[in-house]
């Protein structure tokens, strides 16, 4: 997927200038795509290029200018052509896991420590999707916001942030169990 599909996505909501895009990356799809504020810049420029976006400058009198950014009927149609193409398989790349994979007696300890700051992060960010789900339903059941949201997909890929992040923790928890004894084990 193209970080374009991602930003097309995130206009659905409305015009949005490339800042607020890259908080909402930060808070919201960066459980499942990242970006950093540099890509994401040079990417509006190249959509605004195509046609995809349009954008409109904003005078502020003491601040930068502001842009925003918005969907053109292109950038719907590509979106829409996206969402209805095939998916291909999720390919993971994680250097923790090549760390774990290679560690031998003598790394444990420096693995436990790559293990236990993944923990720290999940944990983090678990928090912080949780916030945006309470957010997010406002006071509502989820079934009733699942029923009365005009839109559910951000809530569908939240929750599927929240299914990572835990079991980022849970994984995490049972590694550096395992890692713990191999230590003890050692000494």
């Amino acid at each position: 997927m193209a970080l374009r599909n991602a930003i097309l996505a995130a206009l659905l909501d409305g015009e949005s200038s490339g800042y607020d895009l890259a908080k909402e990356f930060d808070a919201s799809v960066a459980n499942f795509w990242m970006a950093t504020p540099q890509q994401l810049y040079r990417e509006l420029d190249r959509m605004t290029a195509e046609g995809l976006i349009e954008t409109r400058v904003v005078q502020q009198e003491r601040r930068p200018n502001k842009r925003l950014h918005s969907l053109t009927e292109v950038g719907h149609a590509a979106l829409h052509e996206f969402v209805a193409s095939e998916s291909k398989p999720t390919a993971i790349r994680d250097e923790l896991m090549v760390r774990v994979q290679s560690m031998q007696t003598v790394d444990a300890p420096a693995v436990r420590v790559a293990v236990e700051e993944k923990r720290e992060w999940a944990v983090a960010k678990l928090a912080r999707y949780e916030r945006l789900r309470s957010r997010l339903l406002a006071g509502r059941t989820e079934q009733a916001y699942l029923e009365e949201a005009e839109r559910v997909g951000p809530y569908l890929t939240l929750m599927r942030g929240i299914s990572f992040e835990q079991e980022n923790i849970r994984w995490s928890e049972f590694a550096l169990a395992v890692i713990d004894r191999r230590i003890s084990a050692q000494v």
